[in-house]
């Protein structure tokens, strides 16, 4: 019966959601799969799965409603201190998961972190999901492993340098030309739109860092929910909230 109530909610919710106001860009931050494990009893590792099998079906949930390109946090600089009995599990998950993403067909896939923070295999994996998903014309899928902000504008900085440098253009050149524009262009996400929307579950309310520079704009929403438990419906409310907010851009 719970189920059949579930549905039939989900159902009214997705109808009454308006298309013309779904976000084009959503970032989420996957957050809360350790504490899931802990509150159902399983190890942290089954945690870990739980979240990575959820992300299908946000996608295909996205696909649903004509969003056009998705971040998934699935990893962060600080997540490669654990020790690693967690990490390098956690990095085979990531790994299965990036080849199911380019094996789904459906996809494009491109990787937003450092590559030379992660193991060999990891970059060989999200290399290979990048060029061989590379035509397609689907949604994109940034997966954010290794990722940080900061280090995202630190790499975007020092590759603007190095480029200048390459070049010939001096320090004092470079100085007067540098804006915002000249460092968007050596994101890890250039060329994109900036998100939209930006989900966080587990009912944590902090960004910790993730797509700093992107998300001077976005909108927030927050979600109580761990995310191997997300459901459709918590996906539908985000998208109904989000298109009931006026956008003010920083005013």
């Amino acid at each position: 019966m719970r189920d059949l109530v579930y549905r039939l909610y989900a159902r009214r919710v997705e109808g009454r959601l308006d298309h013309a106001q779904v976000p084009k860009h959503i970032g989420v931050i996957l957050d809360g799969n350790r504490r899931w494990a802990r509150a159902d009893g399983r190890t942290t590792e089954q945690g870990h799965q739980a979240g990575a099998d959820k992300i299908s079906e946000l996608l295909g949930w996205c696909a649903e409603t004509d969003v056009e390109v998705v971040t998934l946090w699935m990893l962060s600089t600080d997540n490669l201190d654990r020790p690693a009995e967690e990490l390098m599990p956690l990095l085979a998950i990531i790994e299965n998961t990036v080849r199911g993403l380019a094996a789904d067909g459906r996809w494009r896939v491109h990787h937003v972190g450092n590559l030379d923070l992660l193991p060999g295999r990891t970059q060989q994996v999200l290399k290979e999901a990048e060029q061989d998903t590379l035509d397609r014309k689907g949604i994109l899928v940034n997966v954010a492993v290794g990722y940080g902000g900061r280090q995202e504008i630190a790499d975007a900085v020092r590759s603007l340098i190095l480029e200048a440098a390459e070049s010939g253009t001096s320090f004092e050149e470079l100085a007067e030309m540098v804006d915002v524009d000249h460092i968007t262009k050596h994101l890890y996400t250039k060329g994109q739109p900036d998100p939209d929307l930006i989900i966080r579950t587990s009912g944590e309310q902090r960004l910790s860092g993730f797509m700093l520079w992107q998300s001077a704009h976005s909108e927030y929403y927050f979600c109580e929910v761990f995310w191997p438990a997300f459901r459709k419906v918590d996906f539908l409310r985000a998208l109904r909230d989000y298109a009931a907010r006026h956008r003010r851009y920083g005013y």
